[in-house]
């Protein structure tokens, strides 16, 4: 879908259907004929549009004749997937000298907020501004997102506690790759930022430096937050590893020890059920004295497995 704004005369974001200086054009999951439109009309190489909704695309900035390419990763929850589904999908920014073209090939919650005003001096016209104003809050977003994956992370941990299933252990290597998603794309966003600041195709104003610094913080922030995240979350689940191993164990042993003991009284009663000589005689206390004698070496050899915490 291709939607065109601009910001009129009195500072609001209005749509428009021609393609005049100051706009900012909406691609998300466009259609063939929709990049081909924009191609020719901001004479932009259909190649350029059509890259950005390849899922595996990388993080990078490229320059062409008389725009800039800037691609960074961005975050998103998947729907209908619970607190589990988070991953990051390519968003392309087209820098041109009067225009600026953003796409996606899903709907994104981040321009949500430009498309509906509530981003403050939001002006499709201050076209840095605006680049800096989504990186901004793309970095915002995987700060949000990393907070919901530890609170998500705490309340699987909590059901481990209790009772160690194999639903909650996949929730735990879900929220795990996402974590490694989160920490690979801003390490991306990183450097398309390094490299942006310092090209020359892009220019930088004094007011905007404020912008730019926080930009660069909460980047940085959020990097961390993932790695400490992923830490903490690795660090978790080979405790939980662990801790099923030592129940595997006990419970072997455990098993171990009752297969011994209840094989003292087949072997015994095998034996004499055989054609064998019989103790207390041809009579009705055999059977009492062969079982009494069972039961002596099981319960010492129980005692003696319980001494040994073989149990």
């Amino acid at each position: 879908m291709k939607t065109i704004y601009k910001t009129n005369e009195q500072d609001q974001l209005e749509i428009i259907d021609d393609y005049t200086e100051g706009i900012w054009i909406d691609l998300c999951d466009p259609s063939v004929e929709e990049i081909k439109e924009v191609a020719e009309a901001l004479n932009i190489e259909p190649q350029d549009i059509i890259s950005a909704l390849d899922l595996e695309e990388r993080a990078h900035v490229d320059t062409a004749d008389h725009y800039t390419l800037i691609l960074v990763d961005v975050p998103y929850k998947e729907k209908d997937s619970g607190f589990n589904g988070y991953g990051t999908i390519p968003l392309e920014i087209i820098l041109g000298g009067k225009f600026i073209v953003t796409v996606c090939a899903i709907e994104l919650q981040l321009l949500e907020q430009f498309k509906n005003n509530k981003i403050k001096k939001f002006f499709t016209y201050k076209k840095t501004r605006f680049i800096l104003q989504i990186l901004y809050k793309n970095a915002s977003y995987y700060l949000q997102y990393l907070r919901s994956i530890d609170r998500a992370s705490e309340l699987i941990t909590h059901k481990l506690h209790q009772s160690t299933k194999n639903k909650e252990l996949i929730q735990l290597l879900d929220l795990d790759k996402s974590l490694v998603y989160f920490s690979t794309s801003l390490k991306a966003n990183e450097m398309v930022l390094e490299k942006m600041m310092r090209m020359e195709t892009i220019k930088r104003y004094p007011e905007d430096q404020e912008l730019l610094e926080d930009v660069i913080i909460e980047n940085k922030q959020a990097m961390e937050m993932a790695n400490i995240y992923s830490s903490i979350l690795n660090s978790t689940m080979d405790a939980f590893a662990s801790v099923i191993s030592n129940n595997l164990n006990s419970a072997m042993k455990t098993l171990t020890s009752i297969t011994i003991i209840l094989s003292i009284p087949t072997m015994i009663f095998s034996f004499f059920g055989m054609n064998v000589w019989l103790p207390f005689g041809e009579n009705h206390w055999a059977v009492w004295g062969i079982s009494a004698l069972s039961l002596l070496i099981i319960a010492v050899l129980a005692v003696l497995m319980a001494r040994k915490k073989l149990f």
